[in-house]
């Protein structure tokens, strides 16, 4: 059936147009599940979350009649018949559900709100990095010693959480002048961390084990932002009280200010002094 079929059959003035056009009521048990779905397939856009809204529902066991929307007048159209303001629009047995978080919440999915504090960004980068440091310890040292795993792990972590604010300097340095107590009196500092970060954990990684003298040109700085970060954390969240976004993995993240960005200034601190008493002892 073409979108434009589908339009012209759409029920008149009067009836209930939030059923839908192809939606009729099944009787349980003895017809397939069906739902319709209408959502914008144009040649210069497809919908991610009318592919995402189609799949949902095949996977939930409902055969989809599937529309179209082909063009902006079309889809504009659809909007104001059915009182929408965005598509896709999903209808099951003659009611409309509404569009793919609406999908979500009907099969009892978890629909994360726009400023829903969330630990998956850092949950991702922590466990990618331990696995990475395994694999690169594996492969250097044949076995899996678990303090030079530890050295690896910090220094790639650092690593990927710079590469992490380095995507977006301008939103990481807004949420970092929100708490750091070196960067609320030099903005500058703000917008060097993120190098510096990036100096330390690649430095770092380059070191490892090497018994460099070049560690003292590394070492120091992962130390230094590590105590200034770790102080401001403390002092804004254990002191002041106070509830805010961490920085640490960019601008805009949604990951609350806390444990987790006085574990980041921690490690930088614990293993810059580590290979500094490593090369002083060594």
């Amino acid at each position: 059936m073409s979108t434009t079929d589908a339009l012209e059959r759409r029920p008149a003035d009067g009836a209930d147009a939030e059923a839908g056009p192809s939606a009729t009521p099944r009787e349980k048990g003895k017809e397939e599940r069906r739902a319709v779905l209408y959502r914008m397939v144009m040649p210069d856009h497809l919908c991610p979350f009318g592919l995402k809204a189609k799949s949902l529902l095949e996977r939930q066991g409902y055969a989809v009649e599937d529309h179209h929307l082909t063009t902006r007048g079309e889809t504009d159209a659809f909007k104001k018949e059915h009182g929408v303001e965005a598509t896709p629009q999903a209808f099951i047995d003659g009611e409309r559900v509404g569009g793919y978080d609406d999908l979500k919440r009907l099969f009892g999915k978890t629909v994360r709100e726009d400023q829903e504090t969330t630990y998956a960004p850092i949950v991702a980068i922590f466990s990618t990095s331990a696995l990475t440091a395994l694999a690169i310890v594996w492969n250097v040292h044949g076995g899996l010693p678990p303090l030079t795993w530890l050295k690896w792990f910090i220094a790639v972590s650092m690593t990927v959480l710079a590469i992490q604010k380095l995507q977006d300097v301008e939103g990481f340095v807004n949420g970092f002048l929100g708490y750091d107590l070196l960067a609320r009196r030099w903005v500058p500092y703000g917008y060097a961390y993120p190098y510096l970060e990036a100096y330390a954990g690649i430095g770092m990684l380059a070191l490892i084990g090497s018994g460099s003298p070049f560690v003292w040109l590394v070492a120091p700085v992962g130390l230094c932002i590590g105590t200034i970060g770790a102080v401001s954390v403390v002092k804004a969240v254990y002191v002041d009280r106070r509830e805010l976004k961490c920085a640490c993995v960019g601008g805009g993240s949604n990951v609350p200010l806390g444990v987790i960005s006085l574990t980041e200034n921690v490690m930088m601190v614990v293993l810059g002094l580590w290979m500094l008493g490593a090369q002083t002892l060594g």
